[in-house]
């Protein structure tokens, strides 16, 4: 059934400084647009342990684009790849390579969101419009936000559907076993040089959200590149956007490798949560999910600067994943090589022990890997 209980969600983060005028209760689903959306469904349920949801494409009406659905647990993806030559989906392949282009955000009013932020000084991208089928009816509204990424409200309170009308039931013979994957904890924008702060008034001005935390260049750089962070959040804490951008260093950074092979601003990774990271990665790395690694010597003091924890260390270093401590508690986290051809997105595995923040004491190593990357691929 495509109507999942996220009001249970709790999590561990809550912005009283943010407005909340939707307001927004979670991530609905988040879309690709890719070249070939068969192929990348396989990838996600194989390698991600998606499991098959739903389906539209010519058998359901659908001329023009074929999407297929897939879910873990409180994450959906939808995968979508035109089916004519020309339009929208083909434009937006040709630049970005495969890349999100929704963020769909579940609210209660579609309508009333759309005008909330259209009046605020949002871009629409379409008015609020109805789907209906026999299981009820979904409210969309969309608007624009950085480069050719847009948020789709998503009002789906009279819907017993599979996942909207338009879709149907998507059951195959191959349904692989999840990995342990439970919910979007964030999703990051990389956006141009003193693009940040622009972005970031949006999300405050346009939306009710609050900034969270903010890294500078002191805080996000090697000895050749840099970049600076800041984390927009709503109120209840269920949906946390960090925003990049460049900054100056003596080589190219990670974020203009991005925006040169993205060909502008767009989501450089989603970072997905689970209560056991240890269990979750050894099962992505069976099934070929290539993660960064850091140096051995990472782990030699590692647990001098975070304390105690409740993991053995020697799976942690084995498996390279990072570990952080706010005055919450701690993290556990782990960020894939680019999951695409282009060196664009890459997924972060995240869970918390109570910590609140991002790994700011894991930026130094982490971002010295993603430097190994890039000289591998001559962008440094």
């Amino acid at each position: 059934m495509a109507t999942v209980d996220k009001s249970s969600l709790k999590l561990p983060i809550e912005n009283p400084e943010a407005q909340d005028f939707l307001p927004l209760l979670g991530t609905d689903y988040i879309e690709l647009y890719v070249g070939n959306a068969k192929q990348s469904a396989y990838y996600y349920m194989a390698a991600w342990g998606f499991r098959p949801l739903a389906y539209a494409g010519l058998e359901t009406g659908q001329k023009d684009k074929v999407s297929y659905v897939l879910q873990q647990d409180k994450i959906r993806l939808v995968l979508s790849s035109p089916l004519q030559s020309g339009g929208e989906i083909n434009k937006h392949i040709d630049a970005h390579g495969d890349g999100v282009k929704v963020v769909a955000l579940w609210v209660d009013n579609a309508t009333k969101s759309h005008k909330e932020t259209t009046t605020r000084g949002a871009k629409s991208y379409f008015e609020p419009k109805t789907l209906e089928d026999q299981h009820g009816k979904v409210v969309l509204s969309g608007i624009h936000t950085y480069g050719e990424t847009v948020h789709v409200f998503v009002e789906r309170g009279d819907y017993k559907g599979v996942f909207m009308p338009g879709f149907r039931k998507w059951d195959p013979f191959y349904k692989p076993a999840e990995v342990g994957l439970k919910y979007i904890d964030h999703i990051v924008g990389n956006v141009g040089w003193n693009e940040m702060n622009k972005w970031c008034q949006f999300y405050a001005k346009v939306m009710g959200f609050a900034q969270l935390v903010s890294f500078d260049d002191k805080d996000i750089s090697t000895e050749y590149t840099a970049l600076m962070s800041k984390v927009m959040s709503n109120g209840n804490g269920r949906i946390k956007f960090p925003i990049n951008e460049p900054a100056e260093g003596r080589k190219k950074s990670q974020i203009e490798e991005y925006i040169d092979f993205y060909n502008g601003a767009g989501v450089q990774h989603m970072a997905l949560a689970t209560d056991n990271i240890i269990e979750t990665v050894t099962a992505l790395k069976n099934r070929g999910v290539e993660f960064l690694t850091v140096p051995a010597s990472y782990y030699e003091d590692v647990l001098d600067r975070v304390g105690q924890i409740d993991e053995d260390l020697e799976p942690l270093r084995e498996l390279g994943i990072l570990i952080d401590r706010d005055d919450e508690g701690y993290l556990l986290q782990i960020f894939t090589k680019p999951i695409l051809d282009r060196p664009t997105m890459f997924i972060e595995i995240i869970q918390r022990k109570g910590a609140k923040s991002f790994g700011k004491g894991n930026f130094k190593a982490l971002f010295e890997a993603i430097e190994r990357e890039q000289e591998a691929r001559g962008t440094l």
